[in-house]
């Protein structure tokens, strides 16, 4: 494992600025193409996209040879899907429509070892295979072992300070698409920014650090003022669909010189 990999965890709780996408295509291929844009990570999003074990293995296998940092949003907050991502190998974890501070603490003990914390294995990716011993194991994956935890739910909004003051979340990731669909408004509805706001400031106040999804980079100028530091812009399939347009938009894609 490289520095990139390693280094991870501290700059976003330092809040360094960190760029990534998400991963919604389950190949390994795709991912090992991705890597060679050297984003700060990438995130294999298991909630909305056909990720099995086998496919965030792969995915994460060809992520980690190439010293790329990795997410795996998971499908769900289980004790299972936690372990399976990061013996996996997996940088960290995303775990979506966390509403509470009981929730956000359960996720932090199952991506833990330790007493009732997450079961270990010297056999996995994580641990090297086994080439690792567990001491250094244990060691490496306190210190790098990623949560960040996703508030898209109004249950959410009252208590997000406190959530984001739980310790062992390294980063409160907003779900501003979510968030707009319980409020019944558009993304760019006032009311949904204000309460976007107000999860940034919540969240900022408790020195944890914050992440957003947006569709391109020019919103990141305006979240960067309000505090977000981590940002995850677009897709694989996006950049696929936007290449594509593009050429299929492009006057000399059939010979039509404009004349």
């Amino acid at each position: 494992m490289g520095n990139r990999i390693q280094s991870f965890r501290t700059r976003l709780t330092d809040r360094v600025p960190v760029v990534g996408t998400f991963v919604k295509t389950p190949s390994p291929m795709l991912c090992e193409l991705l890597s060679h844009a050297q984003l700060d990570l990438v995130c294999l999003d298991a909630e909305h996209a056909p990720f099995g074990r086998m496919e965030i293995d792969g995915c994460v296998a060809a992520l980690r040879a190439a010293d790329q940092p990795s997410l795996v949003r998971i499908s769900a907050d289980t004790a299972a899907d936690i372990r399976n991502a990061l013996d996996a190998g997996a940088t960290g974890i995303l775990v979506p429509h966390v509403k509470s501070v009981d929730q956000a603490a359960a996720i932090v003990r199952a991506s833990r070892y330790g007493e009732g914390g997450r079961g270990y294995s010297g056999s996995t990716r994580a641990a090297d295979f086994a080439a690792k011993g567990m001491q250094a194991h244990l060691r490496d994956s306190g210190a790098q072992t990623t949560v960040i935890v996703q508030i898209e739910d109004l249950a959410a909004l009252r208590p997000a300070a406190a959530i984001a003051a739980v310790e062992g979340v390294d980063c409160v990731f907003i779900g501003r698409v979510d968030l707009s669909v319980a409020m019944g408004r558009d993304t760019s509805a006032p009311e949904v920014l204000d309460a976007v706001l107000g999860i940034c400031a919540a969240v900022k106040s408790t020195g944890t650090a914050v992440g957003i999804y947006s569709p391109n980079v020019d919103e990141i100028p305006q979240w960067r003022a309000a505090g977000v530091s981590l940002f995850l812009i677009g897709s694989d399939q996006e950049f696929v669909l936007s290449g594509a347009r593009q050429l299929a938009l492009s006057p000399g894609a059939r010979g039509d010189t404009g004349r």
